[in-house]
């Protein structure tokens, strides 16, 4: 089995994928085709069907193992699969653990060093708090440690979660180092509190995407919800440090148009939403720039995150 991101442009492969996505379209001329994403552990690869109807495309859903034939070409930068022939794949032809994308980092070795961090806060009511989810509840530690941060845009992969919420917590460690305005306590708890409510937003793998109630009421509600309900059975929580907290929570998107459903108005909140920004927006470039031939500097087109067309620096 050739791996997703060892593909090339010219090659012609006929292997089995997961579909992660399938969706019927036309083009300008009216005629219909297939929008298609392929997936294995390495990532995700665009595919189309041009003629649907033709000999050879057999029936198959969104989540299908399915076998395709195929010719690998280049799209404004990025690969691209021309499917001339697909099936079903069948029980025992694929082993499922290779088509779900997963961390390069160590799952197991990340979420001891996020550990370390709940272990380090000295206010008590906070410690408390974060110790019954990530030390205590083994079956928030295992969701944890499996789920992703997002559907499509960054850490959309097995232990993404958990490797964006020790990226922004890390990144929070410093700005306290820089700026000893900060309260540490309160912002690195934030931090790993802050996307907690992915692990109901988004279903788990291999669908990946959006329940009803991620769609209702969105993973910072979610989230908030969870860690407030939990603060009301910690005798004497302090309610001015719970509303804090919170609020840090509901702001880490930072606008209102971004889903944020509050402004950031502490200074811990500021720097929450420019760590989770910064986190996010460097692992869509790593993500962007992952089957991209190294010493390759031409632009890859408009990258809706970042609002710009990008490319690598040169070497």
């Amino acid at each position: 089995m050739k791996y997703i991101e060892t593909l090339r442009e010219g090659e012609r492969i006929n292997q089995i994928f997961l579909c992660k996505h399938k969706q019927s379209a036309l083009t300008k001329n009216g005629k219909p085709y297939e929008n298609v994403i392929l997936q294995d552990k390495t990532g995700t690869l665009d595919a189309k069907i041009w003629e649907p109807d033709s000999n050879g495309i057999d029936d198959f859903e969104m989540l299908d193992y399915i076998g395709v034939t195929g010719d690998l070409t280049s799209y404004q930068g990025a690969l691209q699969l021309n499917i001339k022939r697909v099936r079903r794949a069948q029980a025992g032809e694929y082993e499922p653990a290779d088509y779900l994308p997963v961390s390069e980092r160590d799952v197991d070795k990340m979420y001891e060093e996020l550990e370390g961090y709940v272990k380090t806060i000295r206010n008590p009511y906070l410690k408390q708090l974060l110790s019954f989810f990530f030390l205590e509840d083994e079956e928030f530690r295992k969701r944890f440690k499996f789920h992703s941060a997002a559907k499509t845009v960054h850490h959309g992969f097995v232990g993404g979660l958990l490797e964006h919420t020790l990226g922004v917590t890390a990144l929070c460690e410093a700005f306290c180092r820089q700026y000893p305005i900060l309260n540490r306590d309160l912002l690195l708890s934030a931090a790993m509190f802050h996307d907690i409510g992915k692990l109901e937003e988004l279903s788990a793998f291999p669908a990946n995407d959006y329940t009803d109630a991620g769609q209702l009421l969105g993973h910072i509600v979610i989230g908030t919800e969870w860690i407030g309900e939990r603060m009301r059975r910690i005798p004497g929580f302090p309610v001015r440090l719970g509303n804090e907290l919170k609020h840090c929570i509901l702001a880490h998107h930072g606008e209102l148009e971004f889903g944020s459903p509050k402004k950031p108005a502490l200074v811990e909140a500021v720097a929450l939403n420019f760590a989770d920004n910064m986190d996010a927006k460097m692992e869509t470039l790593k993500e962007a720039f992952s089957n991209i031939p190294e010493g390759n500097t031409e632009w890859l087109g408009y990258n809706r995150l970042l609002e710009s067309n990008i490319r690598k620096t040169g070497r």
